[in-house]
């Protein structure tokens, strides 16, 4: 970024205060909601190795399914943060009630296209003759939800625009709670097996979504805002939303060819990168709290019109990821021997996992810059360069990628690749930021 006058102590610490007040609820509501997985696995899994094996099948596909609609969280957060710093929260509030109209349509095509094809989705995704049963039963189930897990994600956005992150929080704790219960109840309580636990998730996820629509309705009538749907605003949610769907399927792309990969290097390789990209994406979530708060912040900024006051928010961000990302890498890189036993005590998988997990703790401070830069052009609504920074990043990544076994290279390679791949996205969200030319003031991005 250009540089610009230094600004005094007390905004230095005011961007600090507000960073803290979004980024740390945000992280316990990230961190609560793959508890949901957690939770169905520890009760299913005392049914037996079938119906585990099933649930793994199932909830794989169901978290990839959500995941790729997450751009309801990101777009929404970045129009109504506009819209709050423009002064105008009626508007704000109406273009939250679009994007939850939108998570209801594109809910209602994925259960019409899952209810039918769960069986030769299943059996597409290898699962075996004795888990398949118990997988297409919990996916046709789980997928009664999906239309509240994505109001859940738009609703979420909402409120992280209006620069409340506490109550997602509050939601995501009150739905982990209230799934284990349901599960526990269900699963054994009145023996309904896998189908209650499945039936258990769906009845926790509508919940949360009630609790959000009635704290936006609520909203909405506080301020005179509409609550029906408009035509113009839910194609415009889509066509925000479009960039960043690229965006998020090139990332999940990337990971999948590093899971292949690593899979092509051996039993213990495909292990041992098990555990590392569990951890890796656990020390995402830190990185992606900073990120959520960068675009609430961000998109109030620009919709204030206050240009400079986004560009110094970004430094401070900036400063931020860096730090945290410094002292997770050395948390990494300190624990990574006493971490690896709680996983395996395999020791061809420790051996080959120890100098992987290296490579990742030296890239968290360069993680830190990529995941605050990332929010930070989500808040200013840049999707499109998002989309074509990320295809680019895939492009060079894949040839590194499917490079490793073809070299003899083991799973540090492979890591080092991974590596490659965020200093990729850190160079076109570097030369992005120091451009400006995401700055663009208003309530709305022309």
């Amino acid at each position: 970024m250009t540089q610009a006058p230094a600004r005094p102590a007390s905004t230095r610490r005011e961007h600090d205060r507000e960073i803290v007040a979004l980024a740390v609820p945000a992280f316990g509501a990230l961190v609560a909601e793959p508890l949901f997985v957690l939770a169905d696995s520890a009760i299913v899994g005392h049914l037996g190795t079938a119906q585990l094996a099933g649930l793994g099948v199932a909830s794989a596909l169901l978290t990839t399914a959500v995941s790729v609609f997450v751009f309801l969280a990101y777009a929404t957060t970045a129009a109504v943060a506009r819209r709050v710093g423009a002064g105008d929260l009626p508007a704000a509030i109406r273009q939250g009630m679009d994007g939850i109209w939108l998570a209801l349509l594109l809910g209602a095509a994925v259960i019409t296209v899952t209810l039918p094809t769960a069986p030769a989705v299943v059996d597409l995704f290898g699962a075996s003759p004795t888990a398949a049963p118990y997988a297409t039963t919990y996916l046709r189930i789980s997928a009664l939800g999906i239309p509240a897990m994505l109001v859940v994600l738009a609703a979420t956005g909402v409120l992280r625009g209006l620069q409340d992150t506490r109550t997602p929080l509050y939601v995501a704790v009150g739905g982990f709670v209230a799934n284990a219960v349901l599960n526990a109840g269900l699963v054994y309580g009145a023996g309904l097996g896998i189908a209650g636990s499945a039936w258990g998730t769906v009845t926790a996820q509508c919940g949360m979504a009630a609790v959000y629509l009635t704290v936006v309705v609520r909203g909405a009538r506080k301020h005179g805002a509409s609550l029906r749907p408009d035509v113009a605003g839910i194609r415009a949610s889509a066509q925000a939303g479009a960039p960043l769907l690229v965006r998020t399927l090139s990332l999940r792309a990337i990971l999948m060819i590093a899971t292949a990969v690593a899979a092509r290097l051996g039993d213990a390789d495909i292990a041992a990168h098990q555990i590392v990209l569990s951890l890796w994406s656990l020390l995402a979530f830190a990185l992606d709290a900073i990120a959520i708060a960068g675009q609430a912040i961000i998109g109030r900024y620009l919709g204030a019109e206050d240009a400079e006051g986004a560009r110094a928010a970004c430094r401070r961000m900036v400063q931020w990821g860096i730090a945290v990302g410094a002292a997770l890498g050395l948390l990494v890189a300190v624990a990574r021997p006493v971490f690896l036993p709680l996983f395996t005590g395999d020791p061809a998988v420790t051996d080959t996992a120890l100098p992987a997990l290296l490579v990742v703790a030296l890239s968290q401070p360069l993680c830190g810059v990529v995941f605050v830069l990332d929010g930070v052009l989500m808040g200013a609504s840049d999707g499109p360069y998002l989309a074509w920074a990320m295809l680019l990043t895939l492009a060079v990544f894949t040839p590194a990628a499917l490079l490793v076994p073809a070299f003899g290279g083991g799973l540090t390679a492979l890591w080092g690749a991974m590596t490659l791949m965020m200093a990729v996205r850190m160079l076109t969200l570097w030369l992005r930021a120091r451009s400006g030319r995401w700055l663009v003031t208003g309530a709305t991005r022309r």
